[in-house]
């Protein structure tokens, strides 16, 4: 028994990825515009606030909805950067109890490091078999790797509290294009740009009913310009057709304010303009 656990101590000062499930962003605001994270309004009736650490740096934020296995937001700053696409996919063992490590790993290197099984992962999270086979859908990142700096950043991506399924023609048409198109035409002239990106639950799921389907997607940006300029900007697209939809950043929380129905959102601090 002692050497299990000093085996599992040592495992755990040798992997590079580190996830923090904690009960606030107090460790990762820095990817908050002013600090301040959207408002309580989105919070889901079982959530778990990750701050995304990987390679011992923090490199975004995500605010999970343990009961429909997505995340609600992901929250990060834009910085791309051209590099290789990562192959990897990663999950949470924190999800499954506050017992276990901190460290975001593959599946099966959980499982066989701490005895865990594939139902107790399930239980807790998402797991790579409910993307397979998907049909109309694809895996879609909320924070992209193709919006970070390098290549830990954007492995960090890829961890499946970061990903949603979203309508197959969307994924590929005209979401890419705001994530690759537009975002790099409105940030010009930015020199800090805060991103929150974001679902709206829906009524469908895959995976035997494991995992929701959103009915919405969106994407908010705060940008700083220096000498106290700002600007923002927002779109949202429902999630079973290919458009998008581009919104003042006040219209995108008057909006959600309406589909969510629970009070009035706010993604961002109120320095950012509405």
């Amino acid at each position: 028994m002692l050497l299990l656990l000093l085996l599992q101590v040592l495992a755990s000062c040798l992997w590079l990825g580190r996830s923090e499930v904690v009960t606030s962003f107090q460790s990762c605001l820095r990817f908050f515009f002013r600090e301040t994270p959207p408002n309580d309004v989105l919070k889901p009736n079982n959530p778990a606030w990750i701050c995304q650490l990987y390679n011992n740096e923090y490199h975004f934020a995500t605010l999970y909805n343990r009961d429909l296995r997505i995340p609600v937001y992901s929250a990060y700053t834009y910085k791309p950067r051209k590099g290789p696409r990562p192959h990897i996919w990663m999950i949470e063992p924190q999800l499954i109890g506050s017992n276990y490590s901190k460290t975001m790993m593959k599946e099966d290197d959980l499982m066989s490091t701490f005895n865990v099984t594939l139902e107790e992962i399930k239980n807790s999270q998402a797991i790579s078999q409910d993307y397979r086979n998907l049909k109309g859908l694809h895996s879609c990142r909320l924070n992209p790797s193709v919006h970070q700096p390098d290549d830990m950043s954007r492995e960090a991506t890829f961890t499946l509290t970061n990903i949603v399924p979203q309508n197959a023609k969307l994924n590929v048409g005209a979401w890419k294009n705001y994530v690759e198109t537009t975002m790099t035409n409105k940030t010009k002239g930015c020199t800090t740009t805060y991103v929150v990106v974001g679902t709206v639950p829906g009524n469908n799921y895959i995976a035997s009913g494991r995992v929701n389907v959103p009915s919405y997607i969106w994407s908010s940006a705060c940008c700083e310009m220096g000498k106290k300029q700002m600007k923002a900007w927002a779109v949202i697209a429902e999630n079973d057709k290919n458009a998008v939809q581009l919104l003042t950043l006040g219209d995108l929380e008057d909006r959600l304010t309406e589909l969510y129905g629970e009070g009035k959102v706010s993604l961002f601090h109120s320095d950012c303009p509405r």
